[in-house]
């Protein structure tokens, strides 16, 4: 199904009362939509930028019940998420999988300590679990970990966690939500509330791209926008205090070569209480990720030099190689919207348990959770959504619902094929169109020119970003390599689009101001 932006706008145009309105497209707000739309109810969704734009692209891309929350006791937070793991292994095959995660020792007596929290945290999944965890002696853990440093290296443990690529998951939530008979727009901020008789009605909405204003009616409004979810409380009431506190992530990716097995290396607590990893993802090495308090939420958040030099130390310390400067493919960062606690400052302390809020002028807003247990958020606020806004029952199916795409054969797809699930086939035949669309746009990077075509024509791109950052990970992956190939994209774009050699050149400088940003130096 082709997704075609005015076709939607024509639809908010000319449409009636809607029964959810969704501000916010990342993995909290998607989720909600698909959980509202998957129960019947008529339900759009508004991004101001583009769907995960923000924290939901930028994640350490772990389906994972949280270790860390193991170590604070907080045992329902974690047996929730291996729940909620579970059901997004089974619903989204093509996106989730397991990964072996193993643990390098270096003090013999934290083999049996790892050892035993890890097997808890094995039977806190129940059946959920996957395979058990394992103490393995020093050459099995060299095996797993080729490059761990292996000065005073005692063993190790091996335990199984989940893994996707977390804004191409978004995007398969954005497509669930098309299927369900949903709809939703991006760059399309939110610019005030519609109230009446002292209660929220709807939203005034704005299309950036044509400078459209909508006046949108709706039986309720859900406020999903994360770190940024304060700034829509004061549209309801401009004395409300704040409930966010924004916590900055930050990642570096280098050569597949750093960490040339299977397994991720996992340091279960570094000097100041976090937790650390290092992951195979796209034939790359993702390292992630920090943890630091910031006083405002922003869209493209920088990585501090106290976070650069707190990665670069750690990998020192565990690997037997020393990462350059030029090893470094790109950096980024990420905010997380924890959910603020009294006199609590030390945001690596903080719960990702979720929070519903309902104003009194009935705004819904959902903050907190984490990728994991976004369809559990989604759940829990259209439970309380659904009698405030006397919508009619209807109980949650989400838990079994398979996302578009589905699919458990993926046989005969490359690796990045396999995001794509059931559309493989399909985002084939766009090659045999034209077959220079089978070309790679850049000799360092997994994906063809038929990549851009199908994320314009069927997943709502409209900027050579939203190609390159998340429809595709060329950013993320290597972001040198993504500005040489911005040319190549911008020109696919513009044909697609209908856009002109002055949209094209635009685009690539806007791109390659945003890439510099990523790059380490």
């Amino acid at each position: 199904m082709s997704l075609q932006r005015q076709d939607v706008l024509r639809q908010v145009g000319a449409s009636g009362e809607w029964d959810v309105v969704v501000v916010g497209g990342g993995a909290t707000g998607l989720g909600t939509a698909v959980e509202a739309a998957s129960r019947g109810y008529r339900t759009i969704l508004f991004e101001a930028h583009d769907f995960a734009k923000c924290t939901s692209s930028r994640s350490t891309k772990l389906i994972h019940g949280g270790v860390r929350y193991l170590q604070q006791g907080n045992l329902s937070l974690v047996r929730e998420a291996l729940r909620e793991r579970g059901r997004i292994l089974r619903n989204a095959p093509h996106l989730a999988h397991w990964r072996s995660c193993v643990i390098p020792v270096y003090k013999i007596w934290q083999i049996p300590f790892y050892a035993a929290g890890l097997t808890a945290y094995d039977l806190l999944a129940g059946r959920e679990r996957f395979k058990p965890t394992r103490i393995l002696s020093v050459e099995r853990t060299r095996e797993a970990l080729p490059t761990v440093c292996p000065v005073g290296l005692k063993g190790g443990v091996r335990y199984y966690d989940g893994q996707f690529d977390d804004a191409r998951f978004a995007i398969t939530l954005l497509r669930t939500l098309f299927d369900l008979g949903g709809a939703a727009l991006n760059y399309a901020p939110v610019t005030g509330l519609l109230k009446g008789n002292g209660a929220v009605k709807g939203v005034f909405a704005e299309d950036t791209e044509t400078n459209s204003r909508f006046e949108i009616t709706a039986k309720v409004v859900i406020n999903a926008t994360g770190v940024f979810a304060d700034a829509v409380r004061r549209m309801d009431d401009p004395q409300i205090s704040s409930v966010i506190t924004a916590s900055q992530g930050t990642h570096v990716v280098l050569p597949r070569s750093f960490l040339p097995g299977d397994s991720a290396l996992m340091i279960p607590r570094t000097a100041d209480g976090r937790v650390l990893f290092a992951i195979p993802w796209h034939d790359r090495v993702l390292v992630g990720t920090t943890d630091n308090p910031v006083p405002q939420p922003q869209t493209e958040p920088r990585a501090m030099p106290e976070e650069r030099q707190f990665l670069t130390t750690h990998l020192e310390r565990f690997l037997d190689r020393t990462p350059q400067a030029s090893d470094i493919l790109s950096v980024w960062s990420g905010q997380r919207p924890l959910v603020r606690r009294d006199r609590e400052t030390h945001t690596a302390a903080l719960s990702r348990d979720h929070t519903i809020l309902i104003s009194g002028a009935k705004l819904v807003t959902i903050v907190g959770g984490k990728w994991t247990t976004y369809r559990k958020m989604a759940e829990d606020v259209m439970d309380r959504a659904a009698p405030l806004a006397g919508l009619a029952a209807a109980r949650s199916r989400t838990a079994q619902l398979r996302l578009h795409g589905w699919t458990e054969n993926t046989s005969g797809l490359d690796e990045w094929e396999q995001v794509y699930g059931a559309d493989a086939q399909e985002l084939r035949r766009v090659g045999e169109e034209d077959s220079n669309l089978n070309e790679f746009l850049h000799p360092a990077l997994p994906f063809r020119r038929r990549e851009i075509v199908w994320a314009a024509r069927h997943e709502m791109a409209r900027t050579i970003e939203d190609v390159l950052a998340r429809r595709t990970r060329a950013l993320f992956l290597d972001a040198k390599a993504s500005m040489q190939a911005a040319p190549i994209a911008a020109e696919i774009m513009a044909r697609e689009l209908g856009r002109d050699a002055e949209w094209e050149q635009n685009q690539v400088s806007a791109y390659r101001r945003l890439a510099e940003q990523y790059l380490w130096s």
